[in-house]
């Protein structure tokens, strides 16, 4: 299907899902970069039992703070 197709389609309200290949969709701006950080034991500590708290894992208990921290201080 050519793109001025797949437009008008979806300006018309038609669902185009069909049309497209999902499992190659990427969201600009959300690609990841592994990172290595090491932290002291205490902190690793606290937050595996905030992490266990939460009932998430320790890396997404990290991502959270972070984004909360860089969405505070960008503003």
């Amino acid at each position: 299907m050519k793109a001025k197709d797949l437009d008008r389609r979806f300006d018309a309200g038609e669902d185009v899902t069909e049309s497209l290949d999902l499992a190659k969709a990427k969201r600009p701006g959300h690609e990841q970069k592994r990172v290595n950080v090491d932290f002291p034991l205490w902190m690793v500590e606290s937050l595996d039992r905030e992490a266990k708290r939460l009932g998430i894992p320790r890396q997404a208990l990290i991502k959270i703070l972070v984004a909360r921290h860089l969405e505070k201080t960008s503003t």
